[in-house]
């Protein structure tokens, strides 16, 4: 008799010698440097924020395989473990622990499990944990700490707006861009290096493109869905900006502030919940980029791209049934 099975697991699936769990970890080895800069600037807090993110987010996917699923223990994948990172570098520093605490229960619980583990999720789970959080908690999702260069002592750190919150702010009252930039206590370098207000892993562009650039190198991500987010928010700020530079900031602004770099390079690319073609990576990237300018301009909050990555994450398997290859050798259907 034979005894030879094919077993087709869960996705995503992986057709080469990575894993799921090399792929989580090497995900995790490119936001190093976030996670340095987010400890320059904000000290012992961002360690905190940290560990209290990712010891939840385990805690939680552990106590649902085995009090509720009774599944196999998914820990050592290091799916939670990422889960975790991810949430706690969309929140501020000073939040406090039992809102970090919910948001995983909200990321983990009900992003992740409810749907039946990795691989069937819709939506990223630390997307949704944020997204619950703001809506939830929204002075203590806003109330961003100013940043303190290598201080380390446990204090309550004053607080100040994003660059993203005071260009909102200013152009709701009637000010001009260029008087707006004028007074803003941060500048284009800052916003690239990471001195300014906002949550821990989205204040340094440069340090997330270098571990951008990384995970392109070990072909964890390709450039398709960050390019197409990047270009579309480029472009449809060029524009604006063309035609009313005193009421639209520039595209460099866009880029560099709020979480477009945190969220195009490590979260719109969750391969759960992204195409699987570069064709529909395209569609999907460009509906972010859209989605992040239309409520940074014209809706009631100063960022977007959270938003945005969860609706066209709805959309992904539209996307991927309009976008499917065809099966080698497969004829056209006639009209």
């Amino acid at each position: 008799m034979n005894t030879n099975k094919l077993i087709v697991s869960q996705s995503p699936h992986v057709s080469d010698k990575n894993s799921v769990q090399k792929i989580m970890y090497t995900v995790l080895i490119a936001l190093i440097p976030a996670f340095l800069v987010s400890v320059y600037f904000f000290g012992l807090d961002a360690i905190r924020v940290q560990v209290i993110a990712i010891a939840s987010c385990i805690l939680v996917e552990w106590a649902i395989q085995k009090f509720l699923i009774k599944g196999n223990n998914t820990i050592p994948d290091g799916s939670a473990i990422l889960t975790g990172v991810l949430l706690a570098f969309n929140v501020p520093s000073n939040l406090p622990w039992w809102i970090i605490v919910i948001g995983a229960i909200v990321a983990i619980g009900i992003g992740k499990m409810s749907f039946g583990g990795l691989g069937k999720n819709p939506f990223n789970p630390a997307l949704v944990g944020r997204v619950f959080m703001l809506i939830s908690f929204p002075v203590q999702m806003t109330s961003w700490p100013k940043v303190q260069v290598l201080n380390f002592a446990m204090t309550d750190a004053e607080t100040g707006a994003t660059p993203l919150a005071i260009m909102k702010e200013g152009i709701s009252n009637g000010e001009p861009v260029s008087q707006i930039m004028n007074s803003m206590p941060t500048s284009y370098a800052d916003w690239l290096t990471g001195e300014m207000g906002g949550s821990l892993g989205e204040i340094s562009a440069l340090a997330l493109i270098i571990g951008g650039i990384y995970l392109v190198w070990k072909k964890v991500i390709t450039i398709h869905t960050p390019l197409a987010i990047f270009g579309s928010i480029a472009l449809f700020t060029g524009i604006l900006y063309l035609i009313d530079p005193q009421s639209f900031a520039d595209p460099a602004f866009h880029l560099l502030t709020g979480g477009v770099m945190l969220g195009a390079i490590y979260m719109a690319t969750d391969m759960v919940t992204s195409p699987m073609v570069p064709k529909g990576m395209w569609i999907y990237g460009i509906g972010i980029g859209v989605i992040t300018v239309l409520i940074r301009v014209w809706g009631a909050y100063p960022e977007g791209v959270s938003f945005a990555i969860l609706i066209m994450n709805a959309f992904v398997p539209l996307i991927n049934r309009s976008m499917k290859p065809k099966l080698f050798g497969e004829k056209k259907k006639e009209k």
